[in-house]
């Protein structure tokens, strides 16, 4: 291979950052995105540490995710169905505020000689709460502020804005909770919300394209009937759900790392090896625009995370396993992408913030899932047979999930009558990749 073919190759693997460099909105998004999504994670390593040396118990830790868990299902529906009618812009600004003010109480609270540990607890759930309202009106308005060409380009670099969040806020989080306590931890947030909140206040506005009508359970019910409908949503759905509930290993690498392979040391590679390979998969995603059927990429994707995540699981040493949860990684961030992509480009802007709100609850509550089976089976069997067994499962339920949905195996995105209403809406010349 010559060495200009060459340069034309890595050319074409570069990520595309033309809508950061056409589009003022989209930039405002991407900005205050990772602020956000930074000063959450250095958050999130505070409340388990502040709670574990008021208490000293593991299960006071993880009571968090149960007060939480109501809160993002029932708010994770109601804020889609809000983001359906009102202006999407001002509702990620009230929520950003809100979320300042109760992470305000947070902070307060540690600096507390006595802090009050019920206190944790609500507002964790004010938190969930708060979160699930804002998370599907920014999903919403995110492909408003590109060309419909773009979205796939536009996808990569928002879930790269969230990949720098999880590599640098537990890093930072760390350092803050072992030298100054975690009431620093929460004033960094405070900051990153209120620096976030104002970058989204400077967004234009969209306005709804077409009549609205207030939240409402039948609004709720509609949302959740078109997507069982639409076979290819349907699809998206389901090889999320099966890879994260069967394959995610996340609550077995403190095992793996002290009883499997007794590199302790290490354990925080462990916790970063997915999120490098997401981030190797994004900067070298320009090839992702060229990829017309879109349920084909999830399928091969959401296959090569299972295989990988299993293949993890038989390493023969901790170096081995860590470059195999790296390229599941790699394959989950390139599955994001294309689920994504396909939301973006073929779900009507009417039902856009509703079918966010059922795309978060999969993506929230998939891993929940996951870390109870991971957890069970790891105590009734072993380690590695929970992290293998997880990976063939989710082959499995995936490989199964395109045999049955076969409208989703075949979706063409130049062909398929939902985008290709989407594109003529939006006028999309026909001279468009897509068309």
């Amino acid at each position: 291979m010559t060495s200009g073919r060459l340069a034309g190759l890595l050319r074409g693997l570069r990520v595309d950052v033309t809508p950061l460099r056409e589009s003022r909105d989209f930039r405002l998004l991407f900005v205050a995105g990772t602020v956000f999504y930074l000063g959450a994670m250095v958050a999130y390593v505070a409340v388990p540490f502040q709670l574990y040396r008021l208490t000293g118990s593991n299960f006071a830790v993880g009571a968090v995710a149960l007060v939480e868990l109501v809160p993002l299902v029932v708010f994770g529906l109601y804020g889609g169905a809000l983001a359906d009618h009102v202006d999407r812009r001002r509702l990620l600004v009230v929520a950003g505020l809100l979320q300042a003010l109760l992470v305000s109480v947070l902070m307060v609270n540690a600096f507390l000689d006595q802090p009050r540990e019920w206190l944790i607890y609500v507002v964790a759930a004010g938190l969930a709460a708060a979160e699930s309202v804002q998370r599907p009106s920014k999903e919403a308005l995110e492909p408003r502020t590109v060309r419909h060409d773009q979205i796939p380009a536009a996808t990569a670099l928002s879930g790269f804005g969230m990949q720098l969040g999880l590599l640098a806020g537990p890093a930072i989080g760390g350092v803050l909770v072992a030298t100054v306590g975690a009431g620093w931890c929460y004033l960094v947030d405070v900051v990153a919300l209120v620096l976030a909140t104002g970058v989204y206040a400077l967004v234009r506005p969209y306005p709804h394209e077409g009549e609205t009508a207030g939240p409402s359970v039948r609004g709720i019910v509609e949302g959740i009937s078109y997507a069982a409908r639409r076979r290819d949503l349907l699809g998206t759905y389901l090889v999320d759900i099966a890879a994260m509930v069967m394959a995610l290993p996340v609550v077995l690498f403190p095992a793996l790392a002290q009883d499997v392979f007794a590199r302790p040391e290490l354990l925080g590679l462990l916790y970063t090896a997915e999120t490098i390979g997401g981030v190797a998969a994004t900067v070298t995603s320009g090839w992702v625009a060229r990829v017309h059927h879109h349920g084909r990429a999830i399928v091969v994707a959401a296959l090569a995370y299972g295989a990988t995540v299993a293949l993890a699981g038989l390493a023969p040493s901790i170096g081995v396993a860590i470059a195999f949860f790296a390229c599941a990684g790699a394959a989950d961030t390139v599955s994001g992408i294309f689920r994504r992509t396909v939301w973006n480009q073929t779900i009507p802007d009417e039902m856009r913030g509703r079918l966010a709100g059922i795309e978060l609850l999969s993506y929230s509550l998939g891993p929940l899932g996951g870390q109870v089976r991971a957890g069970l089976v790891a105590d009734v069997w072993s380690v590695r047979a929970s992290i293998v067994s997880g990976g063939v499962l989710c082959v499995a339920g995936v490989g199964a999930t395109a045999l049955w949905l076969r409208d989703f195996w075949s979706y063409d995105a130049r062909t398929d009558e939902h985008a290709v209403r989407e594109r003529t809406l939006r006028g999309v010349p026909r001279t468009d990749p897509y068309s």
